[in-house]
């Protein structure tokens, strides 16, 4: 699990907009985290508590960073099998004699 350290980000409260009525147009409860290091910057404002909206940005900036530290592995190539290659081989060589019978003897 990434730990987020508390110089790493920045936190501003700023007013939810969208339904919610007179209460959530009078405070500010949503949040917005940026990390500094990186620049990304999550935020939340779906529910009327403060805390609450800080909780969930804090969840979406450290799911953000996993994805940012994941290592995608790379792709081993296997060899292909004899009898795969023996039945391409006689698929193409069933395919040509096809195409070859088709042409007009003069």
């Amino acid at each position: 699990m990434i730990e987020i350290r508390e110089a790493d980000i920045k936190i501003e409260f700023y007013r939810g907009s969208g339904p919610g009525g007179q209460h959530r147009n009078t405070t500010d409860s949503a949040v917005r985290i940026r990390h500094l290091p990186t620049g990304i910057v999550a935020q939340a404002s779906e529910n009327r508590s403060q805390f609450q909206n800080r909780e969930v940005a804090m969840e979406r900036l450290r799911v953000a960073l996993e994805r940012l530290e994941r290592k995608i592995k790379k792709r081993i190539a296997t060899r292909v099998p004899k009898r795969a290659k023996e039945n391409r081989l006689t698929g193409k060589k069933i395919t040509s004699e096809k195409k070859r019978l088709r042409t007009t003897l003069d």
